[in-house]
């Protein structure tokens, strides 16, 4: 490894891992959001006519050792007339020589408006943390696990929780807020010196409005936003195109980073509604900050399943198409 890689790895492995007290971001970051609102809200659960079921790819920093990777599959379906929304999230996601599995189980029970539903969710989850401490990759000054104050072995631990969320879909317009993880779990695996880092909790807001361009073309504004307890406010600016509805143009800001006001990244989106059931999409990050000069951008990749797609030419669904 170089110097520079050996450098920002150590970057990466003491600022994202958790082995310290902590004031950022522990929950992967997504920039097809649009199409993952589950993986953020369990109160959207069966906000869409058919049972869905998603799978992402996110590959970050690309050619930076030890940045985040993230795989993730999610699945809702509505019940009983809409009345009930139900589903669930798995989520794998590795920074540096830390892994973890999570698993949600989302409910929504769904309140018919005049012109749409309000969803109102609980979840609960089970992370599996596991920390490799043996890693090759580490460097260290002095052997690991002599003062005890970092394991000499690899660690791991489970970690309950809970969150809730509410979700509004209308015609033509959505709009949710949720806190997913509201336990301070204990995510310290220091054998001396008492607990320095825990989990913290990250709230997120999503907002987004349809318009039509004639009877082919709609555009969507729309926007997440982000905060975990100690850590700046971010937020994701999107702008989406469609065109019949088959295929979908897209770019995103991203605020934040140390940019200096620039931003943390400008992203491009593609998606292709390839049949009646089947939909992927690809999207690209052009970082801004200053570890642009050590990594070729980041990747994500996302395919959609319906299972029983819409029929017809319409979909009559508030944040359509997706």
């Amino acid at each position: 490894m170089n110097q520079p890689m050996a450098y920002l790895y150590r970057i990466v492995f003491f600022l994202l891992l958790g082995s310290v007290s902590l004031q950022a971001q522990q929950e992967p970051m997504y920039t097809q959001f649009m199409f993952g609102k589950m993986l953020y809200n369990p109160g959207y659960a069966g906000s869409f006519e058919s049972p869905t079921l998603l799978a992402v790819y996110r590959n970050q920093w690309i050619g930076l050792e030890g940045a985040p990777k993230t795989i993730a599959l999610s699945y809702n379906q509505p019940l009983l007339n809409n009345r009930v929304g139900v589903g669930g999230n798995l989520v794998r996601n590795s920074v540096g020589i830390n892994k973890t599995i999570t698993i949600d189980i989302a409910y929504a029970y769904r309140i018919a408006l005049r012109r749409g539903y309000l969803g109102i969710g609980l979840q609960a989850s089970m992370r599996h943390m596991f920390q490799d401490w043996t890693d090759s990759r580490l460097v260290t000054t002095q052997p690991i696990g002599i003062d005890g104050a970092v394991p000499g072995e690899a660690k791991s631990k489970l970690l309950p929780n809970f969150g809730f969320g509410i979700f509004y879909t209308g015609p033509k317009w959505f709009a949710g807020l949720a806190a997913p993880r509201l336990v301070s779990n204990n995510i310290d695996f220091a054998e001396q010196g008492g607990v320095l880092s825990r989990e913290v909790q990250h709230f997120n807001a999503m907002a987004g409005v349809s318009f039509d361009l004639g009877e082919e073309m709609e555009i969507t504004p729309q926007l997440l936003m982000k905060y975990a307890i100690g850590a700046p406010f971010d937020v994701d600016v999107n702008v989406m195109g469609s065109y019949q509805r088959k295929f979908y143009l897209g770019a995103t800001y991203r605020t934040g980073g140390d940019s200096g006001g620039a931003g943390e990244s400008i992203d491009a989106l593609f998606g292709i509604q390839a049949t009646k059931n089947l939909f992927f999409a690809l999207s690209y990050d052009i970082g801004l900050t200053k570890l642009r000069t050590y990594n070729n951008g980041s990747i994500e990749a996302t395919a959609r399943w319906w299972f029983t797609p819409p029929e017809g030419e319409e979909v009559i669904n508030p944040n359509r198409p997706w």
